[in-house]
């Protein structure tokens, strides 16, 4: 497949093997976002890829930031509804570990359980289940971000 010898002839200079991080990457997904390289060169010699993935990080860091102020709020819904937007994004792009935890933050915000087959009556235990749950989807995004930087040459 054309796109996976472009992936590895972009990353090889990083020495990224996105297949090192299937756990936090899902490979396949990410490969039909690289194929839209094919189509287009991108901007000023910049793969198309780069773009969206480059998009993608601006989004979640403010979306970071509105479910931050959310959280300090205690507004379930708003949190609800933010989780459900980066679940959508980060799957689109194939970040599987970002994707389950906004799918968490998403359920308890909409007041049940991380499954979402179960209802919570307490707000409060909502809102620290959410808390906890962030710290951890800003470590994932801090590391795919990092992984994803690499892949593009990029240490910014």
């Amino acid at each position: 497949m054309a796109s996976r010898q472009e992936a590895e002839d972009r990353s090889e200079a990083g020495s990224i093997n996105l297949d090192d991080y299937a756990d936090s990457i899902d490979t396949a997904t990410f490969e039909q976002i690289l194929e839209m390289d094919e189509d287009d060169p991108g901007n000023n010699g910049e793969p198309f890829s780069k773009g969206i993935v480059y998009g993608f990080f601006e989004q979640a860091d403010t979306t970071f930031t509105k479910m931050d102020a959310a959280a300090a709020e205690g507004n379930l819904d708003e949190l609800s509804a933010l989780g459900h937007f980066l679940k959508g994004s980060s799957a689109t792009i194939g970040l599987t570990k970002i994707k389950d935890s906004c799918e968490k933050v998403q359920h308890y915000g909409a007041r049940k359980d991380a499954s979402g087959n179960n209802q919570i009556q307490d707000d409060q235990v909502c809102l620290n289940e959410i808390k906890k749950i962030l710290k951890d989807v800003k470590r994932e995004y801090a590391e795919v971000e990092k992984i994803l930087r690499r892949y593009y040459h990029d240490s910014a």
